[in-house]
């Protein structure tokens, strides 16, 4: 038995060309692997379509995975990383300069799927790894990432960065995309993440910008060291996106208004009443969500 191989795919620019060229030369992997978060971009999801079909007709094992709480104490249930900032009213720790976000609802969801994954588990009882391919290209970006990885010895897995060994950089990796007939992939990143762009921020759709807005006034009582998702304020940029949102006119400002002065109260008093019921009949997050944003609820 040969080692399984798996590619952990972002739905980015560096892992989508990764895949196609391994695919073309007859190395396809043996399973491609995505964590959602629930939080991409629109244009994202409809490329993940794109690729689960191209994945399908090349008979590719696709599988997409989710952290998914399971301990909700007093509070109601709550599905992807949204909810969870909304439930504990924080924002991601990348705007306090941490990565566990990243770690907990990708890296970790990731890992737990192969290691259920009966493939991983064979090889592992006859003392072999597991190949997994990860797209880091040969930007210096990238390379920074890379020496770091480098230097961890992982007793199960065997990690590999072909786009490195290629010497492709993101331009190389986009044009391959190209040439395979595909759509070149927006970048792929949280709507919400700090490395957001403010291109980025007013190409996204009223419920995202509506989401962010109520995040931070989520999130503003309890922040200390930074203003907002962009942490502070520069010459460039405000630390809050609502403030950009506000004044690029993104969102009228009588809504976000209303949004900092209603919406977190009646979200703490949702939680409340969700705190008396018993957990199997309280109504998710997802519920509240769903009203805040105007739309019909049918959950059970």
């Amino acid at each position: 038995m040969s080692s399984p191989r798996v590619l952990c795919y972002g739905v980015g620019i560096d892992s989508t060309a990764l895949l196609v060229e391994l695919e073309s030369r007859g190395e396809a992997p043996d399973l491609v692997l995505t964590a959602d978060t629930g939080a991409e971009k629109t244009e994202t999801y409809a490329f993940q379509e794109i690729m689960r079909r191209w994945m399908a007709e090349r008979s590719i094992a696709y599988e997409v995975v989710r952290y998914e709480a399971k301990r909700f104490k007093n509070w109601p249930p709550y599905r992807d990383l949204t909810e969870s900032l909304l439930t504990n009213g924080c924002l991601p720790s990348i705007a306090f300069g941490r990565h566990s976000c990243s770690l907990k609802y990708k890296a970790a969801p990731q890992e737990a799927f192969i290691k259920a994954w009966q493939p991983a588990i064979e090889a592992w009882a006859q003392g072999k790894k597991v190949i997994r391919y990860i797209g880091y290209d040969a930007s210096p970006r990238d390379g920074q990432r890379y020496a770091h990885a480098k230097t961890i010895d992982d007793p199960l897995f065997d990690n590999r960065y072909p786009l490195r060994e290629w010497g492709w950089d993101r331009t190389a990796c986009a044009n391959r995309i190209i040439e395979a007939g595909l759509p070149v992939p927006p970048k792929s990143s949280c709507v919400f993440c700090t490395a957001m762009k403010p291109d980025e921020v007013r190409s996204l759709s009223t419920e995202w910008l509506r989401t962010i807005v109520l995040i931070e006034a989520r999130a503003a009582p309890r922040l200390k060291t930074v203003e907002g998702l962009w942490r502070k304020s520069t010459r460039t940029r405000p630390g809050r996106m609502t403030d950009f949102i506000r004044d690029e006119g993104l969102l009228d400002s009588a809504e976000i208004d209303r949004i900092i002065e209603t919406a977190p109260p009646d979200l703490v008093a949702f939680q409340e009443r969700a705190a008396q019921q018993p957990l199997e009949t309280r109504e998710p997050m997802s519920s509240w969500l769903d009203r805040f944003h105007g739309k019909e609820t049918h959950h059970a």
